[in-house]
């Protein structure tokens, strides 16, 4: 997962100070009013709201967006979509393996969107399970590398609370777990006094793709295409490409 790893942390990074900033966060204001209406909106009784909001705290998300996307999904405030969650599994040139997660209230523009953007940029849809057996879901808990804190620190703060393993992303630590382990995991980082960046469930390859620099391009350009769709909430692809790579897409 190193190799998508990378490029989601390094790209969210970007996000946050280019003209992708506002569907970075209406994806975030969308996150919390989904979760706001699945299990409430008291983020001290609702851990996935709780977790929702700290991400788009992180990212520079207005207070007053963050407070009205919990009014909406909460029922407090009128306004709120009828938001469900789609799966779309593909191919990205090269063979690697791709599942899209929309949270949508129009099921036919988030699939006439997403074939659009695998077909226009080398890809191609594939029937539901082709691709998803590849991923399982995990927790994932990003944490920001500062004052010489190491793996071990990471490591030995998040073990007893189910962690399976901590790997360095470069500029972060990224923590992986059980699913519902996160809270956990999340939970016993905060004890420890380390500051996180994000947790939650995502989809993490089971094994990768390797490719050199043109695939890497090929694979990205298909994922930002599948990005700048409105219902799409998350990409997963199972590529790795050496860091080199990574850092000379991420400058262009």
């Amino acid at each position: 997962m190193a190799g998508h790893s990378k490029w989601a942390t390094t790209k969210h990074k970007k996000a946050a100070l280019d003209a992708k900033r506002g569907k970075l966060f209406a994806r975030l204001v969308k996150n919390i009013e989904v979760a706001a209406r699945t299990g409430g909106g008291d983020p001290a009784g609702n851990p996935t709201l709780y977790d929702a909001i700290q991400k788009a705290k992180k990212n520079s998300v207005p207070a007053d967006n963050i407070d009205r996307a919990v009014k909406r999904g909460s029922g407090a405030e009128a306004g709120g979509a009828d938001y469900e969650t789609i799966m779309y599994e593909g191919y990205a040139p090269g063979g690697v393996a791709v599942l899209v997660e929309c949270l949508t209230d129009n099921r036919n523009r988030a699939a006439s969107d997403v074939r659009v953007a695998f077909t226009r940029n080398g890809g191609t849809l594939a029937d539901p399970g082709s691709v998803s057996y590849l991923f399982h879901r995990r927790g994932v808990v990003l944490v920001p590398k500062h004052d010489g804190l190491t793996e071990d620190d990471v490591l030995g703060a998040v073990l007893d609370a189910g962690a399976e393993e901590v790997t360095d992303l470069g500029e972060s630590f990224e923590v992986i777990s059980e699913a519902s382990d996160v809270v956990a995991v999340r939970t016993a980082l905060q004890e420890a006094g380390l500051d996180y960046d994000s947790a939650e469930a995502q989809f993490v390859p089971s094994m990768e793709v390797e490719v050199d620099a043109d695939g890497a391009r090929k694979v990205i350009k298909l994922i930002d295409a599948l990005e700048d769709c409105d219902d799409v909430q998350n990409v997963y692809a199972n590529f790795d490409a050496p860091d080199a790579v990574l850092a000379e897409l991420a400058a262009e």
